[in-house]
Formats: structure tokens, sequence, C-alpha cells
């Protein structure tokens, strides 16, 4: 009679502190625990009752700085030694129902979507910009890029889609969908998601785009970031999500690893418009859903344009962008910057200081909490350099900084700098400009001054 060997179960170890290695990051790992095994000291360090540990990971898991492991006895090492020689190799971790649920969710999601923006089928140019990140992505995860339209007679825009790099477009063309309502959009937008089920969402970090976003994101129960300025992906397939935090002073990178899809908004000019192919082609897939009109609470009655505004200004959309700060003292020197800026084809932008002053209006505001720019030339006027204003312009591809204090933060990222008064350099500079249009741009380098 032969005798039956059993294979012996896996141990499951209990969890144990690295030292040096806790970071007190705020009781993550004993909100995580199941079993309450875990307390925390004075100093913020988890102290485990080994005792009442099931070994589930829950606590190693959670712990950002990897500050705590499985410790195993002796006899345990050697169960797992046995474990590892029958199956040829190191044993795996064992998923346990909870694991196996989250890892057959998220296998069910794949593909990146970016929902485009348009009015009027005019395209905002952000949906394009998000088109080439969103096929770096794609690239990465080994998946298609699809571009989802809605409106009405919105057609042309599949094609302008896959000649910015979407390789499938997904339209919901109807009259219900002409002026963008919350209520009809985000309805559609959970729709294709039950459907389609996208790995990540990408949208213009615009009124409509935020509004938008937010409404989707609440009803499918995943995760939002908000004004993105760098995206990428880990090994597992998340969406590492990188914006300011705390006011713009760090930045933080923000994973959503538990839910799907994964949404981010990004503000224009952030990401690089990609190069266009003319007459490339993609996929049509035309969807049919449609809310009815009489179960639509929000009728639009009328649309009042202000692109004709006589003082509206594109200050994102400008290549030559003339700001001004704190430094420029009140509301009528900003006339000295106006110069500068038709001088040079340009238009005035501002620091949040100045338009808090009341010096200038919001829409030409500059930064965190203005518009992102990112334009060929930056001149930067009595212009400190907090952070929040930074990060509004940095990616600018010159940047020039006029300003008093030579210890003022704008000049870590400036071009050129110049130390001195905006009130002498300025004129000096509209007068030399004036001179070289004149001479046809020519100019004589003995009267370039140092």
């Amino acid at each position: 009679m032969s005798e039956v060997t059993t294979k012996p179960k896996k141990p499951r170890g209990v969890a144990s502190l690295i030292n040096g290695k806790c970071i007190a990051c705020g009781a993550r790992c004993q909100s995580s625990c199941p079993v309450n095994c875990i307390e925390m000291t004075d100093s913020g360090e988890p102290i485990v009752e080994s005792a009442k540990c099931i070994g589930c990971l829950k606590c190693v898991k959670i712990c950002p700085a990897e500050a705590l492991e499985m410790y195993f006895t002796p006899e345990e090492q050697k169960i797992l030694s046995e474990l590892a020689s029958l199956s040829g190799g190191p044993t795996e971790d064992e998923l346990d129902e909870e694991g196996q649920r989250l890892q057959k969710m998220l296998a069910e999601y794949r593909g990146v979507w970016v929902v485009i923006e348009q009015f009027e089928g005019i395209t905002a140019k952000v949906s394009w910009e998000l088109l080439g990140t969103g096929a770096d992505l794609a690239r990465t995860l080994g998946v298609h890029l699809s571009a989802v339209v809605l409106g009405h007679n919105i057609e042309h825009l599949c094609n302008e889609a896959f000649e910015h790099g979407a390789d499938k477009t997904i339209i919901l063309d109807a009259p219900v969908y002409k002026d963008y309502r919350t209520q009809p959009y985000s309805d559609a937008i959970c729709h294709l998601i039950g459907k389609h089920k996208p790995e990540v969402i990408l949208m213009g970090a615009t009124a409509q785009g935020r509004d938008l976003a937010g409404a989707v994101a609440t009803v499918v129960k995943t995760g939002l970031t908000a004004d993105c300025t760098g995206l990428g992906t880990d090994d597992k397939r998340n969406l590492m999500q990188t914006r300011p935090a705390f006011g713009g002073n760090i930045m933080a990178t923000i994973m959503c690893d538990k839910y799907r899809p994964q949404m981010a908004t990004v503000r224009p000019h952030v990401m690089h418009m990609p190069e266009t192919e003319p007459g490339r082609k993609g996929d049509i897939i035309r969807e049919t859903f449609a809310p009815l009109e009489q179960d639509i609470l929000v009728k639009v009655l009328e649309v009042i344009s202000d692109r004709d505004g006589k003082n509206q200004v594109d200050v994102a959309a400008a290549e030559i962008i003339v700001s001004g700060g704190r430094g420029l003292m009140n509301k009528e020197n900003f006339v000295l910057l106006q110069e500068l800026a038709d001088a040079l084809g340009g238009v005035v932008g501002a620091s949040r200081s100045a338009v808090d002053a009341g010096w200038i209006s919001h829409s030409r505001q500059v930064g965190q909490t203005g518009k992102t720019v990112r334009p060929k030339t930056y001149i930067a006027c009595g212009i400190s350099g907090a952070i929040q204003h930074m990060v509004g312009m940095q990616d600018s591809d010159v940047i020039i900084a006029i300003n008093r204090d030579p210890e003022a933060p704008i000049f870590q990222i400036a071009t050129y700098g110049i130390v001195g008064d905006l009130f002498q350099v300025i004129p000096a500079l509209i007068s030399r400009i004036r001179n070289l249009k004149m001479n046809n741009g020519s100019y004589e380098p003995e009267l370039v001054a140092a």
C-alpha cells in the first residue's frame, strides 16, 4: 500500500516593522488591518501584536515606504523551502478572495480614452494635446487609443482625431448633444464606460471638462485627479498622475490602483501638441445611446458667445506674453506693458497679485489659479516668481525676467534675467524694438548694451 503524502500548507507569517524605514504617514497600516492588531506609538510608528496577526498582507501592501515585511519562523522558512522545491521555484503569494476579485476586475478594463471637447464643431486644442499624451500611454500599455466624440453633426471630427493619433473614434451624434449639458453628457459617458470598459480616461481641465469628469467619476465610483502636469504608468498598469499639491509647493504622484477606469484632467498647454498625420485613418464606432430631451432637466435657451468681445484676449493661445506683477505698482503702469506687447506682437498677462489688486482682469491671469501657458517668449516684469505662478508658465520656450531683486525666484527658471528697474528697462526695450523695425531688423552691435 503506497504512502500518501500531503502537500504542506503555505505559512502566512506575521507583519513586522523594518527599523528606520517608517515615515509616519498617518497610520495607514493601522486603518487597513482587519483584526485590529496594530497600535501606533507617539512617534507614529506601528507596533504589531503578533498573536493576533493573520498574515493578510494588507498593511504591507498599503505602506508607501515599504517599512513592513512578513516575518517567518525558522520552521515556516523550512516549509517555504519545501514548497519551493516541489514547485520548482519560489512560491508566489496566494491571493485572498478580495485580491482575486480585484485582479479579475482590473483585467476587464483595457484601452485609453480621450474625451474630445467641441463647441459648434470646433475642437478645444487641449483635446488634441491629450491625444498625443494618450498615444504614449497606449503604446506603453499595449492597447488602442480611442477618441470619444459627443455632439451633433460632428462626423468630421473623427478624421481629425485620427490625424492627431487616435486609433479608434467612438461617436455619439444626436440633437440632444448639440449643446453641452452635464446630465446627457455624463449619462452617455457612463453608458460607454459600462459597455467598453476603458482603463484610462483623459479630459481637458476646462470648465466643461472639470464639470463632466467629476460627474462621471461620481457615478462610476472611481478616482479622479484634477489639473495633472504629468502622466505615466507603472509596471502594474496603474496611471501615475502627477500634479501640484499643498499650494504648488510640492509635486504629488497619485495612483488609483483598486478602481477603474482611472480618470485625470489636464490643463491646456501643459502637454505638447502632437504632429498631425494627414490622411491617417482608423475605426469609427457609432453608438446610438441618446437620452430623451423631455428627460433632461436643464434646457439651453440661448448661447451667448464672447469670442468677438473687444476686451477678450486668449492668453493661453498667445506666442508672446508680457506679464506684470506687484512690481508694476498700479493699474496705470500696465499701459507700459501693453506698449511692449504691441511692439512684439504679443498680449499682456499678469500674476495673481496684480489681478487680486484689481489692476487687470482675471482672464489675463497666468498661473495655477489662472491659465497655463506655453508661449515662444514669456517676459515677466516685476514678478518675483511664486511657485503658483511658475507652474503656469515654466514650460515657455524662452523666459525673460525683469526684476530689481537679484534673489527673486523667477531668475531660477529664466532663460535671460535683467536685474534692474522695469520702468527704465521696458522703455529701453520698446525703443530698441521700434528702431529695429524701422531699420527692417538690422542693428548696430556697438549700440547694444551689455
